[in-house]
Order: C-alpha cells, then structure tokens, then sequence
C-alpha cells in the first residue's frame, strides 16, 4: 500500500469512529430517558464545534471535513435535543 492510501483508510476510520462515538449514548438516553450524566453545555459547544467544521470543510471544498463533521454534527445535535426532552429543560417544557 501507499502512503496517500494508509493515510485515507485513517481518515476514513477516525470519522467512523467519531462519528460512531455518539450512537452508544444516544441509544441509552432513549432506552433509560435518564440524561443526568449528559452535560448540555458540553453537548451545546460541540454542536456549536462541529458547526464550525462544516462550514470551513464547506469554504475550503474538503468534502470529507465537511460530511464527517456534519454526520457528527446531527448526532451530537440528536445528544442535545435528548437532553432537553428528558431533562425537563424550560426549552423543552414550552413544546
């Protein structure tokens, strides 16, 4: 193998695995509905992260930046609504 090779299969494995790290905790906080251990201002400022990264993978036209962090993006946004909905958030209490 090449080295240009090696270093996309990494590329594509760290987005899997970033990506993925967020499908564990979304599936129990639908199972259990319990999201004391989830911190909504740290889920707010990885939304707010990886709405960044979208948008410079967008103005530097680097599709993979952008698509990984925007899979990442609705399923750390799916993390945050969860937390509002079960947490009894004012935001949540208003719907």
């Amino acid at each position: 193998m090449d080295g240009k090779l090696i270093t996309n299969l990494i590329g594509v494995a760290a987005a899997i695995f970033s990506v993925g790290s967020f499908v564990p905790q979304i599936v129990k906080m639908i199972q259990t509905k319990d999201v004391s251990g989830v911190s909504l201002r740290t889920y707010a400022f990885t939304v707010t992260c990886f709405t960044l990264w979208v948008i410079y993978g967008l103005r530097l036209q680097a599709w993979p930046i952008a698509a990984s962090n925007a899979s990442a993006l609705v399923l750390s946004g799916a993390v945050l609504v969860l937390k509002w909905r079960y947490s009894g958030h004012a935001l949540a209490k208003k719907s």
